[in-house]
């Protein structure tokens, strides 16, 4: 596996080097925002490890970079702790937050997680209210349209899928999209749903009734056309 970590802190390269290394995670280094977006044009990379607080371009911009382009996973390492933060690099398309300080042993959990998310399901296609979702290439195409969703947006939708009309509780999307362990609370979950809303709306015939509803006080319900 290739990791690529951006950070400026080189104490933290010489730890997670040599700890990953040891466990067949590679890791190549990049200390500033500007730096990892070459590095990140330059090869492939199974994960990306992005702090957010960097002189230059700071790691939520990268983020939004490496999205414009780029599926590859992104665990977001940062010593910011609250909710609040969390769900902005999560909106920016993060697929996991691990706050400083951390345990490499905890770190490589989470790039296990995300990186083993597409491999378990080759070949298989779900289908539910009107969206196909292929599950190893982790896209989701709406009336043949296929869509530019986060990796969580991926997850919460196949979740969703798997239990068409039927109401979800918060807690049980995230378990659903394997997100259990993720540093994620329910306004992280809303907030995915109503982009995914969105990006679903954008894809729908006007007028088209929006596939995912709400059910207040309990969770989210997507709708199989009648």
């Amino acid at each position: 596996m290739r990791a690529l970590l951006i950070d400026d802190d080189p104490k933290l390269h010489r730890l997670l080097g040599e700890y990953l290394g040891d466990r067949d995670v590679h890791l190549e280094s990049a200390y500033d925002g500007a730096r990892g977006l070459i590095a990140l044009d330059a090869d492939t990379w199974d994960v990306v490890l992005l702090d957010v607080m960097m002189p230059g371009i700071d790691g939520l911009e990268v983020c939004r970079r490496i999205r414009a382009k780029s599926a590859v996973p992104i665990i977001m390492l940062t010593a910011r702790g609250d909710e609040a933060d969390r769900v902005v690099g999560l909106e920016l398309g993060a697929d996991d937050y691990v706050p400083k300080p951390f345990s490499p042993r905890e770190l490589l959990a989470r790039i296990r997680a995300v990186t083993r998310r597409g491999q378990h399901a080759i070949g298989e296609r779900i289908k539910a209210g009107g969206l196909v979702a292929d599950l190893a290439g982790r896209q989701l195409s709406l009336g043949g349209k296929p869509l530019s969703l986060t990796g969580l947006e991926f997850d919460l939708a196949v979740a969703l899928m798997r239990r068409a009309g039927r109401v979800v509780s918060r807690d049980a999307l995230l378990s659903g999209a394997g997100r259990a362990d993720a540093v994620v609370g329910p306004r992280t979950v809303d907030v995915h749903i109503s982009n995914l809303r969105k990006k679903l709306a954008a894809a729908s015939p006007a007028g088209a009734e929006a596939p995912i509803r709400t059910v207040r006080g309990v969770g989210y319900v997507l709708v199989q056309p009648t």
